[in-house]
């Protein structure tokens, strides 16, 4: 049987599926995306803050997807990788932070708009979904980032 990881010490191939924290990638793009297309299909307004969460729902999907299909078909033979996937996670939850609190502020804000009768309430629970979203997203990047330094200072 072949060993679980490479010469890095990082996981490739099927065995991305069982190792932590690379099984973290799925839930990460996961939740990336529901946050994505929460916040696409409601009324974005203010944009520019609701810009800035799509930016990050989208460059961290795109980036982590991008990742797993690297350690899925082993391209992460180097070891600049462990470094390279504790610096990702690293911008990947302080982006995702201040996006998830962004987008908090601004359901908040909504709130008012709502109460008012000028937003719909089933756009203003689609918000909330996206801001539950966003932070168990943060969260997912955050257990990541944890077990990747653990890595890092092991290698």
């Amino acid at each position: 049987m072949a060993p679980s990881v490479s010469g890095s010490g990082l996981p490739s191939g099927a065995q991305v599926f069982t190792t932590m924290p690379e099984i973290l990638f799925i839930p990460e793009f996961i939740f990336d995306g529901l946050v994505w297309t929460l916040v696409a299909s409601t009324l974005v307004n203010p944009a520019n803050p609701l810009g800035w969460v799509m930016f990050v729902s989208i460059f961290c999907f795109v980036f982590t997807t991008l990742f797993f299909f690297i350690y899925v078909c082993g391209g992460n033979q180097s070891p600049v990788w462990i470094g390279l996937d504790v610096a990702y996670h690293l911008v990947a939850v302080m982006f995702q932070l201040s996006a998830a609190v962004t987008l908090a502020q601004t359901t908040l804000d909504n709130k008012k708009v709502v109460d008012l009768n000028l937003l719909s309430f089933k756009t203003y629970q689609e918000d909330i979904a996206a801001v539950v979203m966003a932070f168990v997203s943060t969260l997912t990047y955050f257990i990541h980032t944890i077990f990747a330094i653990f890595r890092y200072k092991s290698s």
